[in-house]
């Protein structure tokens, strides 16, 4: 198979990585998702990748909280993520380099785009944690955000469904999905392929966005390598 991209920012959910748990960090599960990683990463694709942090904690289903100290939290939890993402693709033998957009020196790089992009140039992956390092934005913003700024040709978001569709297929068996719709749906029927913030700054930008389930961690090569999988948000 023959990568369609050069540079690309994969999205994987918190939830993706805790196995069947349901909670916390499952390794063989991070091994299994990093596995394809490595595949693209060997063929010469620049991967960057942004954790979110659900399987530990969601700064807006925090209650009574504030929600600006629940979303510090939330950012915490996407380090732990990323540190754990990082050290899967080690032992599988890959450069990894972990950024945060909050400093924490003694165990991650502080979040510089420049050094980000010349990581991708040599080959290294590059996981961001932290989200944009403010509160009240999704770690989905993050991804717009980073890889509008990293010059991504597209964003791959791994999640535990199999596409967009036009209602919730768990509550709904009728639902249909799309194999491509428009970020104008996407705004005006408040499709939940991310949140509006997200959504808009890709549409500004023009970075399409695809949506597969990470159910079968292969399916990130083959979403890589154009094969006709999840939706594509354009």
């Amino acid at each position: 198979m023959k990568p369609m991209y050069k540079r690309i920012l994969l999205k994987l959910s918190g939830e993706s990585l805790a196995g069947e748990g349901g909670h916390g960090i499952d390794f063989d599960t991070v091994l299994k998702i990093c596995e394809p990683i490595k595949e693209l990463n060997d063929m010469g694709v620049q991967v960057a990748i942004v954790v979110g942090g659900g399987n530990f904690w969601r700064g807006r289903s925090s209650g009574k909280m504030d929600r600006t100290r629940a979303d510090h939290m939330g950012m915490m939890a996407t380090v732990i993520n990323a540190l754990g993402v990082a050290d899967a693709l080690e032992q599988l033998g890959v450069v990894v380099r972990v950024q945060t957009a909050i400093s924490m020196q003694a165990f991650a790089e502080p979040y510089i785009r420049n050094k980000a992009v010349r990581h991708l140039e040599k080959g290294r992956v590059v996981v961001f944690g932290c989200g944009t390092g403010n509160p009240f934005f999704s770690t989905d913003t993050a991804a717009s955000l980073r890889a509008a700024e990293i010059d991504a040709d597209i964003i791959f978001k791994a999640t535990m469904v199999d596409g967009v569709y036009d209602s919730d297929p768990k509550t709904n068996k009728d639902a249909r999905k799309y194999d491509r719709v428009s970020f104008y749906d996407v705004l005006n029927k408040d499709l939940k392929v991310m949140d509006s913030t997200a959504a808009s700054l890709c549409k500004d930008n023009h970075i399409p966005i695809l949506v597969f389930s990470i159910d079968k961690p292969q399916n990130i090569v083959s979403a890589v390598c154009g094969e006709n999988i999840g939706t594509l948000v354009e």
